[in-house]
C-alpha cells in the first residue's frame, strides 16, 4: 500500500460539503477531505489485516506528514491494536507526533493507539512523564488522555497501583493551569477514576479540588454519591 494509493482510498468516501463543515468544527488550519470516522474505521482495519507491523508504520508516518485531517486520523487507526509485536517502531512513531499536536479530535485518536502500547509496556510512562513538562498544552494533555487506562482499573496490581498514583500526581500538578483543556484532562481522569476507585477522587479533589476550575471539580465528581 502506497501514500498515494491510500489517500485515493481515503478520497472515495468524501462526502460533499463535509470538507467545509469539518473544517469549522475542528477550526485547526490543515485540509479535510471530508470523510466520515466510520469510513476509516473500515478502510484502516483492512491496511491492518493487509501490511506487516514494519509497513504499516511506514505508512503511518507517511500519512501523518500530509498533514490531512483525515490521514492524520487513519494513521494513527493504522497503529491501534491491542497486540502488536514487535512495537518499538510503533511506540516511537507515535511518541514522535505529540509535540505536533494542535486539536483535540486527532490528538485523542492518537493516544487511543498509544494507551495499547503503554498498557502493553508500562515502562513508557518514563517517556511519558516528560510530557508533563512541556510548554506546549496538547503534549501536556496527552500525558493525561495516553494514561487513562490506569483511571479504569478495578483490581490494580501492586505495580499499577504505583503507576497510578504517579499519574494522580501529574494531575495534581496540572489544577492550577488556566487551560480549558487541561482542566478537562484532570476531571476526565478523575471521572473515569470515580467508576472503580470512587475513595480516591474524593481524596484527590478534598486536597485539590478548590484550585480547579468549577466545570472540571464538577465533572470530575460528576459520579461521586452526595
Amino acid at each position: 500500500m502506497t501514500l498515494e494509493g491510500a489517500l485515493l482510498e481515503l478520497r472515495a468516501y468524501a462526502e460533499d460539503g463535509r470538507a467545509a463543515d469539518m473544517a469549522r468544527y475542528h477550526k485547526a488550519p490543515r485540509p479535510y477531505l471530508g470523510v466520515p470516522n466510520t469510513a476509516i474505521n473500515d478502510l484502516t482495519k483492512y491496511w491492518r489485516r493487509a501490511l506487516s507491523v514494519e509497513e504499516r508504520v511506514t505508512l503511518a508516518d507517511a500519512l501523518w506528514r500530509t498533514d490531512i485531517h483525515e490521514a492524520r486520523i487513519a494513521a494513527a487507526k493504522l497503529l491501534t491494536q491491542a497486540r502488536i509485536r514487535p512495537d518499538d517502531a510503533v511506540w516511537a512513531l507515535i511518541a514522535s507526533w505529540v509535540a505536533e499536536f494542535d486539536a483535540w479530535a486527532i490528538a485523542d485518536h492518537v493516544c487511543m493507539a498509544g494507551q495499547r502500547r503503554l498498557t502493553a509496556d508500562p515502562s513508557r510512562i518514563d517517556d511519558v512523564e516528560t510530557w508533563t513538562a512541556s510548554e506546549q498544552m496538547w503534549t501536556r494533555r496527552a500525558a493525561l488522555v495516553i494514561t487513562l487506562p490506569w483511571a479504569k482499573l478495578s483490581h490494580p496490581k501492586p505495580p499499577q497501583q504505583v503507576e497510578r498514583a504517579r499519574i494522580l500526581g501529574w494531575a495534581a500538578g496540572y489544577v492550577d493551569d488556566p487551560q480549558w483543556f487541561i482542566q478537562k484532562a484532570v476531571a476526565w481522569w478523575l471521572r473515569d477514576l470515580t467508576k472503580h476507585a470512587p475513595e480516591l477522587t474524593e481524596a484527590f479533589l478534598a486536597e485539590h479540588g478548590d484550585r480547579m476550575k468549577p466545570f472540571a471539580r464538577r465533572e470530575a465528581g460528576k459520579y461521586l454519591s452526595s
